[in-house]
């Protein structure tokens, strides 16, 4: 009788079955899902991130270049648009009374808003204090 010996990956327990390599790529496949989804969160947050320091950098140059002198400095309503940014200054009375009897009030502080709207649709308001000489008279 002769004896056949079967080479090493004709044994049934050689190598992976059909389902073994099915169920490895299934777990392959949803690791791949899984970072793709956190990288796309990622890259949301970094975009909104992007567009709110554009926003204030944007707000930051208004305050800067928007607000006339404190010499021409009046209440009322300044607008503009500066790189596609919609931006808006309102100068008012701060609140309050600040007149003192008999006092030589040489300053008035006037409230600052600014309001500065993205192209997207978002907004930034800051509110600041200047103080504007009083007109002689009052």
């Amino acid at each position: 009788m002769s004896t056949v010996r079967h080479a090493a990956i004709d044994r049934h327990d050689a190598g992976f079955t059909i389902l073994e390599v099915l169920i490895a790529l299934a777990i392959v496949a949803a690791s791949i899902v899984a970072i793709g989804t956190v990288m796309a969160t990622n890259v949301r947050g970094v975009r909104k991130l992007e567009d709110r320091v554009a926003l204030m950098q944007t707000a930051q140059a208004v305050l800067v270049t928007a607000i006339p002198p404190r010499k021409d400095l009046a209440e009322g309503r300044l607008s503009g648009e500066l790189r596609n940014y919609r931006w808006q200054v309102d100068i008012g009375p701060v609140g309050g009374d600040f007149a003192a009897e008999n006092a030589k009030i040489l300053w008035i502080p006037k409230l600052l808003k600014v309001r500065v709207r993205s192209p997207s649709g978002a907004m930034v308001e800051l509110a600041t204090v200047r103080l504007i000489r009083k007109a002689p008279g009052q």
